[in-house]
This record gives C-alpha cells, structure tokens and sequence, in this order.
C-alpha cells in the first residue's frame, strides 16, 4: 500500500522528488539526460490519458514499460537504453517511497524483453509513405472532415491547423514538444527562423520552409477573430492550438498528445490503419534528417540542423533504399567505364 502521508502527490510532484534525488548523486549531464527520460515518459503517460499534473502517483503500473519501450523504438540504441534506465531508477524510488506499488521484477523482465540488444539498428521507417502523406496533406481541402458534433469552422480549423502542424514537423526537424511549444512571438517570419530552448536545456536556431510558413500563415488568419478576441497579446499566443470541446472559444497550446493524435488522425485517413502507430511525429524527424543528408550529401550540415550533439546519432538517421544505392553505385562506376572507354 501506498504511504498515506505521499499517497496524495501527482505523478508529476514524484518526478520531481525523484530527479532531485538524481541530482545528488549523478553529474549533471546524466542529470538532464534522466530529465529528458523523464519528459518523454510524461507523453507516454499522456498517451495513455494520464495527466502527469493531476493523476495520483500511485497509479503508477509496470504496464507502462511496454507502451514506453515501443516509443523509444524511434530513438537511437544508446538512448533508448539511458531512458529505460532512468525510468526503472524511478520505478525504484516509487517502491522506495511507497508512492505506488511496484513488482521491481516484472519491471526488470518487462525492460529486458523489450529493450533491444545493442547492435540492433531500429527498422527502417516508410519515407515514401511520409513523402506521399505530406503531398496530400499540402493540399488544405483534403484535411476536411465532416463531424455532426462540431460546426463548420472548427472542421476547418483543424485542417489548417493540421496542415501547418504536420509540414512544419516535416521541413524543420522539431521534435513534437518544441513544436507544440511554439508561439506566435517566436517566429522571426521575414528571417524564417525561430530560437527554442530544446534538448539538455540548450538554445538553438530551428530554420523554416516557405511552404511551412504560409501554412502557419493561413492557419493563423483562419484563426484571427479567436485570437483578436482572447484578450491577450498576440504574440504570447501558442502557435498551434487546440480545436476541441475541452478549449471552445479559448486559445489553449496543443499538448504532444494533441500532436500525436493528429498525426495518428492523419495518417489512417490517407495512408491506412496499417500504418497507424508505424508513423509518428518523431517519424517526420527521421524524414527532416534524411532529406538533408540526400539533398546535401553533408553529414555535418544534417548534423548541425538536427541539433545532435554526437554525429554518430546523425548516421543512424542515413536510410539510403536498394534503389539509391543502386543508381550512386552505377553513377560512379558506370561513368567513369564510359570516360575511360
């Protein structure tokens, strides 16, 4: 049983306690690498429609390894290996605590049968089908979706918001939080860049497309009257918003399950159910980061646009299909036969 005197915290107010904890005892670059584990297993637990900020810490499973485990299946080994880490040690502390009770065994089982063994490279993701996903998606028309419970302009809403959401994740490289933390100030439009405090803490420039800037831009104007009558300052505005019941005429930010979702949305009405859950939001980063390396052939400059810190993550990211492969091999070979002959 839980400690009746701790029984009362959230999950988030645990986390918090049990990042204290590693701040004693860790250095502090293992510090925000436990945060950022712990920020992630936050969206899982989202995902999972548990509200870290008002859902009681002891309701807190084991169950939660596996959903856990299938997110970081997009992140690199190392990483995801750290992350499972950091979330067992808090598995650990809430036993500790008797914030939640905890089998540490099935814990233990739980990581090792999902955790992949080092030297597995996680699978290749569909480039194709994100590439044919994003051409649909450019079109606004298609995003429309009729539903009997919400009027015309929130359907429409939706669709350019969805649009703006999904080509910005696609032709800047955000991860889905730094998307959805966005707001309307940080956005320098004549420059077509913005600052974000992103990963371990640190200030970076993210690059915007044309294309992904008009979108924002026919988002926001389709927006205006909502935004005029918020009674706040424009530019404190979130850049993407919510378009549900729960937000009716407020202008509230989209939360990474929001992002989820409309990339889950999405991807069923073009693509399929089959596809569903193999695209996500980090799926778009794989896609950013590709199509730098194909467009540039400069692992350094991909590196330096996707904010890694080690170039060796920037490599995982390199998926270069037979048929690539194919045609570079006979344009170097076959060329220079042809020169010499």
């Amino acid at each position: 049983m839980a400690n009746k005197e701790t029984q009362s915290l959230t999950i988030s107010e645990a986390i918090k306690r049990y990042l204290d904890t590693v701040k004693l005892a860790r250095s502090p670059h293992t510090m925000l690498a436990y945060k950022n584990a712990m920020q992630v297993f936050n969206e899982v637990l989202e995902a999972k429609s548990l509200n870290p900020e008002t859902t009681p810490a002891e309701k807190i499973s084991e169950d939660l390894i596996t959903p856990l485990a299938g997110y970081l299946k997009t992140y690199a080994n190392a990483t995801e290996q750290l992350y499972l880490q950091a979330v067992k040690g808090f598995y650990l502390y809430l036993d500790a605590e008797r914030l939640a009770d905890i089998n540490q065994s099935r814990v233990v089982v739980l990581i090792k049968q999902r955790a992949r063994r080092p030297g597995i490279r996680f699978p290749q993701f569909p480039a194709e089908d994100i590439e044919s996903l994003i051409n649909k998606v450019e079109t606004v028309d298609n995003l429309f979706i009729t539903n009997e419970t919400e009027d015309a302009t929130t359907v429409k809403l939706r669709a350019y918001r969805d649009r703006a959401f999904l080509l910005t994740l696609a032709d800047t490289g955000l991860r889905v939080h730094e998307a959805c933390n966005l707001k309307r100030g940080d956005i320098d439009w004549n420059e077509q860049k913005t600052i974000i405090i992103g990963k371990g803490n640190k200030q970076a420039v993210v690059r915007f497309t044309s294309r992904a800037l008009k979108a924002v831009k026919d988002y926001l104007s389709q927006r205006a009257s909502l935004d005029g009558n918020s009674g706040k300052q424009l530019g404190s505005l979130p850049l993407f918003a919510r378009h549900d019941k729960g937000a009716g005429k407020r202008i509230k930010p989209m939360t990474p399950t929001t992002g989820r979702n409309i990339v889950k949305e999405r991807v069923e009405q073009f693509l399929g159910e089959d596809l569903v859950g193999k695209i996500t939001p980090h799926s778009f980063r794989h896609y950013f980061v590709t199509s730098v390396l194909r467009g540039t052939g400069n692992l350094k400059i991909a590196q330096e646009l996707a904010r890694h810190e080690n170039i060796e993550v920037t490599k995982r990211y390199s998926h270069l299909s037979n048929e690539e492969l194919d045609k570079a091999y006979h344009e170097v070979f076959e060329r220079k036969r042809k020169i010499n002959d």
